[in-house]
């Protein structure tokens, strides 16, 4: 199949395949929550956003990708969550709020900035430089995430999303979370990700819960760790798959390294002045 025709279809999984630590995101088969057998958030998260939108090739079915607040005008999301050959954003952002569609700050999305190196499903089927910032159109009163200045293999972590609480590759079928949702995850060895996918750039994230990982809606989302004081550091955004298998649950997440791209963020948000 070429890369064109098979695009809608890509659209409609790597949309918003989220939460998950190193490969793909949250989503769990099974009965539960978002981030496919995860569970209700336990705690406030004032960081974690929703990026609401729609996807032209799945019959404009409405969809979600997660995002994070890192700074008062800026979100940290997935660049296919922004890429409009595959999707279409609503152009709001909701920040702080442990529900989907009410709650929480509004803001307009200003700007996208897409990494420079994105490429959709290059390396080994993941996706290249897989980050965008958002620029909102004026600050949000929440207290962004502090970037995490390390990414270690076998560190506990947690996944944040509103994404589908069914497994599915077909975004029409997806169920999305009206709540948020989290899953306790580890940063995985390169090697428990398929050859080719995993990396310095590309966290292989790893569910101890059979059958959960982030899936369709959590693509973007953070992938948090433990950082200095109990804080938490927002450590990787979901990204797309682990393995070769299309279903979310039965394999590990691909996450994008913040640590990896931090340079880069810190400079485009400069860049435009905050």
């Amino acid at each position: 199949m070429s890369a064109t025709s098979s695009r809608p279809r890509r659209a409609a999984r790597v949309l918003t395949v989220a939460l998950a630590a190193a490969a793909c995101a949250v989503t769990v088969a099974g009965p539960a929550g978002a981030v496919v057998n995860g569970r209700n958030a336990t705690e406030s998260y004032p960081f974690m956003a929703s990026i609401p939108e729609t996807v032209p090739g799945a019959g404009s079915v409405e969809g979600v990708c997660g995002a994070s607040l890192i700074h008062p005008r800026w979100v940290l999301t997935a660049a296919h969550c922004v890429d409009t050959r595959l999707v279409q954003p609503d152009g709001i952002v909701r920040i702080g709020s442990d529900r989907r569609t009410s709650g929480g700050t509004v803001r307009t999305i200003e700007r996208t900035v897409t990494h420079p190196g994105y490429a959709l499903g290059e390396a080994a089927g993941a996706n290249k430089d897989d980050l965008a910032l958002v620029r909102l159109d004026r600050a949000a009163p929440q207290t962004p995430i502090r970037l995490a200045d390390r990414a270690v293999p076998g560190t506990p972590t947690r996944l944040l999303g509103f994404g589908t609480t069914t497994d599915t590759t077909d975004i029409t079928k997806a169920t999305f979370a009206k709540r948020l949702k989290q899953l306790d995850t580890r940063i995985g060895a390169v090697n428990e990700c398929e050859p080719g996918r995993a990396g310095l750039a590309r966290l292989c994230t790893v569910s101890p819960v059979p059958g959960a990982m982030a899936c369709i809606g959590d693509s973007g989302g953070p992938q948090l760790q433990r950082g200095r004081g109990g804080r938490w550091e927002l450590v990787g955004a979901t990204s797309g798959d682990g393995d070769g298998d299309p279903t979310c649950s039965t394999g590990p997440g691909l996450y994008s390294s913040v640590p990896a791209y931090a340079d880069w963020i810190r400079s485009t948000i400069r860049a435009y002045g905050d």
